[in-house]
């Protein structure tokens, strides 16, 4: 059985909803350091954070839609280790997903990496909306290009969110070797629990008491 402990070191308390203030962002803090969570995830323009305790940073780039020019995408993950992200969530580029492009979705991956400044880069796959060869596919290439993590989904995608399907299927594809972040649709402890069964080793989650409080 995992406990509440061990499930609040997994989380990223997240807010990403474009409409969200500058008073959300602090009021997002505050509810992480009670909840004794690891980490939060803001999007970038509200960096730098202040008053974040031991709590992680984390931010997004070429979110949502990960559509975004590779020499954007670096730089906007570049910018974002500046203002004091250490963990940045970057989206694939899917169309190069989708057409089978993998050399280039490596190159985009990589360098996001390579801006990031030593910044741990956490690889959005939006898994609900690939085949499983695709997922095994983006992971790997997620892998070679040097990324830490591997994530299934923004939750912004009409497709969907976080599947322990995904997430197993993720986790076999990169061992023990990455990290797996289930991210999307989870909102209740039976949906978290899970994940983790399914091999996530980092929650994304907006509801982290509500899940929290079910351990």
């Amino acid at each position: 059985m995992t406990t509440r402990a061990e499930v609040a070191a997994m989380i990223d308390h997240t807010l990403l909803k474009p409409e969200s203030t500058a008073a959300d962002v602090v009021n997002l803090v505050e509810e992480a350091k009670g909840l004794g969570v690891l980490a939060v995830c803001v999007s970038p323009n509200m960096l730098p954070l202040q008053n974040t305790g031991d709590l992680v940073v984390a931010t997004v780039c070429g979110f949502p839609s990960g559509a975004h020019q590779p020499e954007v995408k670096a730089a906007e993950a570049a910018q974002a280790a500046r203002n004091g992200a250490a963990e940045v969530d970057m989206v694939v580029n899917l169309a190069l997903v989708k057409t089978g492009q993998w050399d280039a979705v490596e190159a985009d991956i990589r360098g996001v990496v390579d801006a990031a400044a030593g910044a741990l880069v956490k690889v959005i796959i939006e898994s609900a909306a690939l085949t499983d060869e695709e997922i095994v596919h983006a992971c790997g290439r997620a892998e070679a290009a040097g990324a830490h993590f591997v994530k299934t989904s923004t939750g912004f995608h009409p497709a969907g969110g976080a599947s322990a399907h995904a997430v197993a299927l993720m986790r076999q594809t990169v061992g023990d070797r990455l990290g797996v972040k289930a991210s999307g649709g989870i909102r209740t402890p039976e949906a978290a629990a899970e994940m983790i069964a399914a091999g996530a080793s980092r929650l994304g989650l907006s509801g982290s008491a509500a899940v929290l409080a079910g351990f």
